[in-house]
């Protein structure tokens, strides 16, 4: 076999293919704004043939104008970080399907991959994003809780146990206020118990709910508070010892 035909055979390949990329992507086109500083280290020479190799589709990199998309700092899909500042991903137009290709392959593992592989001088220049933990704002409460602790007693103390001053008394199905406590949502459910069932039935909070229908009695006496005193019964169970209720029942 003539090695030289073979040779010949190969580089007419290896040609035919370099011509037939442009093509593949003929058609198959959108735009994305990337951020200067991005654009300096390389990484865009260094991803985007890669990705269209893959897909087929040439994207066309501007520094300003409208783009189908956008690679800048706080984009929305967080791609990689580079010194502590992230960079996302945020789509503009919504019916380009080529941008929505894109925007798979950066947020995927593919193409954070082909980033975070990125070097300069055998350094990586990217990193993984950085994720800052949402730190919970501590709620304050305005309500006395000491004027709380009797509200609670007289108006609610009939049904639910308050604490040990009403311990023998309340009704056996009805949460005690400490098993109330327990709950991720007490807060809320404090604030709007006068909307949850069965206390629309029964509680009028003056300007907020609606008087009872005539024709339709309260079938016990009903329970009257202000907005204040809500507050106030709010605050002094956001002092009480959550109820330990033990861990979940594991099943084998």
């Amino acid at each position: 076999m003539d090695f030289s035909r073979i040779l010949m055979g190969v580089f007419a390949a290896l040609v035919g293919m370099v011509w037939t990329m442009p093509a593949m992507s003929q058609g198959k086109t959108t735009t994305l704004l990337v951020a200067p500083e991005v654009q300096e280290t390389g990484i865009i020479k260094f991803m985007l043939p890669r990705f269209t190799l893959k897909h087929g589709v040439r994207v066309t990199v501007v520094n300003e104008g409208d783009a189908a998309g956008s690679l800048v700092q706080d984009g929305d899909a967080v791609v990689f970080s580079r010194a502590g500042t992230n960079y996302g991903l945020t789509v503009y137009d919504m019916d380009d399907p080529h941008m929505a290709t894109l925007a798979d392959w950066l947020t995927g593992d593919v193409g954070r991959r082909t980033i975070l592989s990125f070097k300069q001088d055998g350094q990586a220049v990217f990193e993984a994003p950085v994720v800052v933990a949402e730190v919970e704002e501590a709620v304050e409460l305005d309500g006395d809780a000491a004027r709380g602790a009797d509200l609670a007693l007289s108006a609610c103390g009939r049904c639910h146990v308050v604490g040990e001053v009403n311990r023998m008394n309340g009704i056996g199905s009805t949460p005690s206020f400490a098993v109330l406590r327990s709950l991720d949502d007490w807060l809320e459910r404090f604030l709007a118990f006068y909307a949850l069932n069965p206390h629309p039935s029964f509680t009028i909070i003056p300007d907020v709910t609606e008087p009872f229908d005539e024709t339709r009695p309260s079938p016990i006496s009903p329970v009257t508070l202000t907005l204040e005193e809500l507050e106030n019964i709010v605050a002094y169970t956001a002092t009480m010892d959550p109820a330990d209720l033990g861990s979940p029942i594991a099943h084998q």
